[in-house]
């Protein structure tokens, strides 16, 4: 039982990471809709504080009608449509939900439909109406308000690491390089994607390239989009979710280090495991943006960090030698 896509020579060039606010949502209704009877490790702490705005969101939009298209084994392609890139916002995205042509979306309901036991009348009534893709944007609409948005800046601020990690990979070293970490059941073999999570299927990409999507509720799986209209796309569990909703900067090294550094500018120090942004720092350590300025600037003078340029952005990351000494006082915290 393997899924096999071919890969060619044109699909590195036109293969890229994007970052999807609504495929984020539709999976942590899912996360939550199993919560307490199943739960995630990773995600627990969210979980904890999440529940009861989910139950209180259900009492007051249709949920249950976003859930009833997320049967176990699929989940309708057109509440989740890929997202162009990093910059993809959650109102893009509901757009396109809304402007869904009707047949498209009653052909997915329909096998959502399939894939379950009955469901009651009136979300039957309601998922394969007329408005139906209006409905459920509304749903979405309110649940990212209610459940995700105050948390966005954090979340992204992870998916954004991922992207820049996986983007180097990719890069530098092909597509071995970029699918080689990246989750245990893929593989690349022979000019393929391998995983055994489906069944037996060939598939190829066509020159389309795949399009990369970082997520932090899929978390440990896997998803994978390969029939049109959608792009090829890979959903992939993002790096450091289990980290996710831990106070930053509370570990043991930057316990040690703010002996010597103070506590702000450990925390700076010991994020940076990967090339990150400022922008990005402000979201996971939750510093002002001209204060984290200047403990970054110390930190490069002080030959801890280093900086480089990608796009628009300026990328920060430990020197050997801020490795070394956030490594020396995680041996002595």
């Amino acid at each position: 039982m393997v899924l096999r896509i071919a890969v060619g020579g044109e699909d590195l060039v036109h293969s890229r990471f994007a970052i999807s606010p609504l495929f984020e949502l539709v999976n942590s209704l899912r996360v939550l809709a199993d919560f307490p009877r199943r739960t995630t490790p990773a995600l627990q702490p969210w979980l904890d504080r999440s529940y009861a705005r989910y139950e209180a969101l259900r009492h007051r939009v249709d949920v249950d009608a976003v859930l009833a298209l997320q049967p176990p084994g699929y989940g309708a392609d057109f509440l989740s449509p890929p997202p162009t890139g990093v910059a993809t916002t959650i109102d893009d995205l509901l757009r396109t939900v809304r402007r869904t042509p009707l047949p498209q979306a009653h052909a997915e309901v329909t096998r959502a439909l399939r894939e379950q036991p009955p469901l009651e009348p009136r979300i039957r009534a309601v998922l394969t109406g007329d408005g139906v893709t209006e409905l459920l944007a509304d749903v979405l609409d309110a649940a990212w308000h209610a459940l995700l948005a105050p948390d966005w800046p954090l979340l992204r601020a992870i998916l954004e690491r991922d992207v820049v990690h996986r983007a180097g990979r990719l890069v530098s070293a092909g597509w071995a390089g970029a699918l080689g970490d990246l989750h245990p059941d893929l593989r690349w073999r022979g000019g393929r994607i391998e995983s055994s999570r489906w069944p037996d299927q060939d598939a190829e990409l066509g020159g389309q390239g795949l399009l990369f999507v970082p997520s932090i509720f899929v978390w440990p799986g896997l998803a994978v989009t390969l029939e049109p209209p959608w792009p090829p796309a890979l959903v992939y569990p993002a790096r450091g979710v289990a980290a996710l909703w831990q106070p930053a900067g509370r570990g043991r090294a930057a316990v040690a280090l703010a002996r010597l550094l103070g506590a702000s500018r450990a925390a700076v120090l010991t994020a940076l495991d990967d090339p990150t942004s400022t922008t990005q720092l402000v979201g996971v350590l939750h510093q002002s943006l001209g204060g984290l300025g200047d403990h970054l600037a110390a930190l490069y003078g002080a030959g801890l960090v280093t900086r480089a340029r990608s796009g628009r952005s300026v990328l920060y990351r430990r020197t050997p030698v801020g490795d070394a000494v956030v490594a020396a006082a995680g041996d002595v915290g």
